[in-house]
């Protein structure tokens, strides 16, 4: 083997190398392959997936949105987070936002390589229903319904056995139902919200308010690379079923974030 013929395949080798550490662009939407019978929930995403909670299906794809896996799960599933090779899911098997606390909460995980249960774990003190869930710093967080009327919202902190560590208020005024997501990025807590118009909430660390904007990642938010987020939406059709979909956005102190502006769909 002549020394053009090494550094000609130790080229090729770096560039691949090079090609598979670039994090996902995601500039463009990327929307999830199929229709589902319940909308969007919440979405996240490791090196080389996309995990999407549709309620009562949870879905794993490419960063193209191409189906790679997907499986039934118990209603309601809400919004998910990936941690060490898993998914945690925020679930309510009871009702949400009742006055009374007549929810029933639970994380439940699941192998993010096959979707496939490996684990569920009680949380009764979120007491008007689990609906999001994050991860930061050895803790889970996780957020959810809200009666009417109450002024704000809570954050319950759990180790990762889900033994609670602390609850934590939100100085956010009262939102529709609670807290819908939730995601750690960019140094700050992103909460979204329903309402009309939807609402995020932007905390910091110790979930101190640093801003309330009309923006809509009540179907989504996660962490992306490079200070970035992965927001999510979806529409749902009487007919046709629901659909979600997800892209870049950037942090913007005036508006909350500002979304990547380009259409990608799956041909």
């Amino acid at each position: 083997m002549t020394v053009r013929t090494v550094v000609f395949l130790l080229t090729i080798g770096l560039t691949a190398i090079a090609a598979a550490a670039e994090p996902a662009d995601l500039s463009t939407k990327v929307v999830c392959e199929g229709t589902y019978p319940h909308h969007l929930q919440g979405v996240c995403a490791d090196e080389d997936s996309l995990f999407w909670s549709f309620t009562t299906t949870l879905v794993k794809t490419t960063m193209e949105g191409r189906v790679l896996a997907k499986v039934p799960v118990a209603n309601h599933h809400g919004d998910l987070c990936h941690h060490a090779g898993r998914l945690f899911v925020a679930v309510n098997l009871g009702k949400f936002n009742d006055p009374d606390g007549n929810a029933d909460s639970w994380v439940y995980t699941y192998e993010a390589g096959s979707l496939q249960p490996c684990g569920r774990y009680e949380i009764q003190d979120v007491i008007h229903g689990a609906g999001g869930i994050g991860y930061h710093d050895g803790r889970f967080y996780v957020v959810g319904g809200l009666p009417p009327g109450v002024p704000e919202n809570h954050v319950y902190g759990y180790d990762e056995k889900f033994t609670l560590r602390g609850r934590h208020t939100v100085s956010s005024g009262h939102t529709l139902m609670g807290i819908q997501t939730a995601a750690f990025a960019d140094g700050r807590w992103w909460f979204g919200c329903y309402g009309s118009p939807r609402v995020l909430l932007v905390t910091d660390e110790q979930f101190q308010m640093q801003g309330r904007y009309e923006a809509d990642c009540a179907f989504g938010i996660a962490d992306l690379p490079v200070g970035r987020l992965l927001v999510a939406g979806g529409s749902c059709e009487a007919e046709g079923g629901c659909r979600g979909w997800v892209e870049a956005a950037r942090p913007d102190d005036q508006t909350g974030f500002i979304r990547s502006s380009t259409v990608k769909q799956l041909q």
